[in-house]
């Protein structure tokens, strides 16, 4: 490494050498099956109806995540989805029916279904082929049979909105996309009134007072800058806002949208971006609102709100809690029990009562206590800057001079945070220490943190996943012949560059659905990405004016570089990154001579959703890894 970081670490870190020892003196737990990590939980997703009499849920049909539904207070339980070939992707209740949503081999054109829960009668609300659909509202408090739906049938790169039936499929287009509206937003009656435009590189945020008037510009601003319309406030007449105008942070705000200016700050936190508020729509007001820190924590304006957290958190001693769905009037709430080492559990609180009932608890089959706990740390880049991230150190074994999987996460623009991670629990379970960090780009930590990662894809993006390693090894921890690293997405091309750029660093790499060619990967984005591709260019890199430094970034040029072997992974319908970043990179590579196990799945995308294809991943992932690691 070029830089030694021990004088700076050792007060940065929040992992302590005291920690390290505790950790080391559970006993070694039994070697879990790899299946037991991946399969389908036996029950998940509850979600209460508006009314409060009835319970939604996920459960294994056919291998695949269905929809099933039975009375809050006990009674038959009813299934009313029958997918064999995909999970259902995600579902809300609208009077009595549920809506779901599906793709197909993993397209992401999603479309959107209503199923009524008393006659089981189902209905395709978007039934255009290569059409992508996204809820803008769905009406919980304006109608018991309509949604606010948009999709790109008109023109596959832009959404307008429908108003949509959800009995009789029925749709009415309430706003045409001029060309450029990349967001909707509505009311509180559900009229459409606020649109985010951008052209990729400046965005207009444009607001009208009713549905009758034309759209107008109240703000424009770089798309460096975040304004981000969050909801009305409860008049119809403000806005609530997380932004950073003026600041690095995000910050809640309310906003005046006829007068373009800041009312006040609603919440702001020192270190964090904040843009998740907490609301009742009931007594229409803001309560509170969620910072992810290391971990996710609230913050309540409300007292009502915050006694009805400690009346629960009373009953769960020592538990996290998130909530998860309430009914209408409020006084019926679906939590669940979050946690590093455990799956949780989901409980049904009812306010007026004040009783807790067990829904389900998740995870039953995996040994209660053997599984590892994933710890906060912070180290210091070689250029100065604070990188946040967590380790995963297995139970009952010594943090001495341990093979190590390195995993940076995806999007870039996204981040790891404190939770139950199927993947590391598997490779701790293993003996692996498992390093996660949230390199410069990474969201949450502000703009400054946010734009350090411009244009440096396998550069100082890059550094700050060797920094990683560098600190392990200082620390003793990592067992400087036995590193590999895996990630997907951008994880994925972090293995890749890896691997190319710093070749004696890693024993091995994993790359699942990463992107390999800076080039060919501009070229391949969905078309509804393509108003963002001059955003692209600046972020990334311009094919054009930037050439010589993207192709020195892209992996696939550098495979001469490559010595560790490299496991890689990827689904043929992925439309964010394309097969062929993964067919050229395995290409590239036999042409050298060098065998590269590659796992193509025909009916994926961007990540394995089907369970028999998880299973073949990680079981592949364990066989590579204790080939060229070592087995516990």
């Amino acid at each position: 490494m070029k830089t030694s970081f021990a004088a700076v670490l050792t007060a940065l870190s929040l992992l302590s050498a005291a920690s390290v020892a505790t950790a080391a003196k559970n006993e070694e737990p039994p070697r879990i099956p790899v299946r037991d990590f991946f399969k389908n939980p036996e029950i998940t997703s509850f979600v209460i109806s508006n009314d409060g009499h009835w319970l939604a849920y996920l459960k294994p049909w056919e291998k695949r995540m269905n929809i099933f539904v039975r009375p809050v207070g006990g009674g038959e339980e009813k299934r009313l989805t029958s997918m064999k070939d995909r999970d259902v992707a995600g579902f809300f209740w609208k009077g009595e029916s549920v809506l779901y949503v599906r793709d197909f081999g993993g397209d992401e054109n999603f479309h959107v279904f209503s199923v009524n829960v008393k006659t089981g009668a189902e209905k395709e609300l978007t039934p255009y082929a290569g059409v992508r659909a996204e809820m803008v509202d769905d009406l919980r408090d304006v109608s018991d049979s309509e949604v606010l739906l948009s999709h790109n049938r008109r023109n596959p790169e832009v959404f307008d909105v429908y108003r949509v039936n959800v009995k009789s499929g029925v749709e009415k287009m309430v706003a045409q996309n001029p060309g450029k509206v990349a967001g909707w937003m509505t009311d509180h009656q559900g009229k459409v009134r606020v649109a985010v435009e951008s052209d990729g590189v400046n965005t207009r945020v444009l607001y009208r007072d009713n549905e009758k008037q034309k759209f107008r510009p109240i703000k424009t601003l770089s798309f460096k800058d975040s304004f981000e319309p969050l909801l009305f406030t409860f008049d119809n007449k403000r806005l609530y806002v997380s932004s950073n105008l003026g600041r690095d942070k995000k910050s809640i705000v309310e906003y005046d949208p006829r007068t373009d200016k800041e009312i006040r700050v609603v919440y702001q936190h020192p270190d964090n971006d904040v843009s998740q508020p907490l609301v009742s729509q009931k007594r229409k007001l803001l309560t509170g609102a969620m910072v992810v820190t290391w971990k996710p924590n609230y913050v309540f304006f409300d007292p009502q709100r915050e006694a009805l957290h400690r009346r629960i958190e009373s009953k769960l001693p020592d538990e996290e809690i998130r909530y998860v769905s309430n009914n209408k009037d409020e006084d019926l709430f679906v939590v669940r029990t979050a946690a590093d080492d455990s799956m949780g559990a989901y409980y049904l609180y009812d306010a007026k009562k004040d009783s807790l009932k067990e829904l389900a608890k998740l995870g039953t089959h995996l040994p209660a206590g053997q599984l590892a706990t994933m710890r906060p740390i912070q180290y210091l880049s070689r250029d100065g800057l604070v990188i946040n991230g967590y380790l995963t150190l297995p139970k009952g074994i010594p943090a001495k001079n341990l093979p190590v999987v390195v995993n940076p996460h995806g999007g870039p623009w996204h981040r790891d945070v404190w939770r139950y991670n199927p993947e590391a629990q598997l490779l701790a379970n293993r003996g692996y220490a498992v390093l996660q960090m949230n390199f410069r780009g990474s969201t949450g930590y502000g703009r400054k943190f946010w734009e350090a990662s411009f244009k440096e894809w396998g550069r100082k993006m890059q550094d700050d996943v060797s920094d990683g390693v560098g600190w392990l090894i200082e620390q003793g921890i990592a067992n400087p012949k036995k590193i590999c690293i895996y990630g997907g997405s951008y994880g994925g091309y972090a293995t890749l560059a890896g691997l190319a750029f710093t070749p004696n660093l890693y024993a091995c790499g994993v790359d699942y659905v990463g992107v390999s060619n800076l080039f060919t990967f501009m070229k391949t984005i969905p078309p509804y990405w393509k108003p963002f591709l001059d955003q692209m260019y600046q972020m990334v890199g311009d094919p054009v004016k930037d050439k010589d430094m993207m192709q020195a970034a892209s992996p696939v040029f550098h495979v001469d570089k490559i010595r560790a072997p490299l496991l890689i992974a990827q689904g043929a319908k992925d439309p964010r990154v394309n097969k062929d970043e993964s067919d050229q990179m395995v290409a590239a590579l036999r042409k050298r001579g060098i065998d590269v196990p590659y796992i193509v799945k025909e009916d994926e995308g961007h990540g394995f959703r089907n369970e028999e294809n998880r299973f073949e991943f990680y079981e592949a992932m364990e066989k590579f890894l204790e080939k060229h690691l070592g087995r516990r």
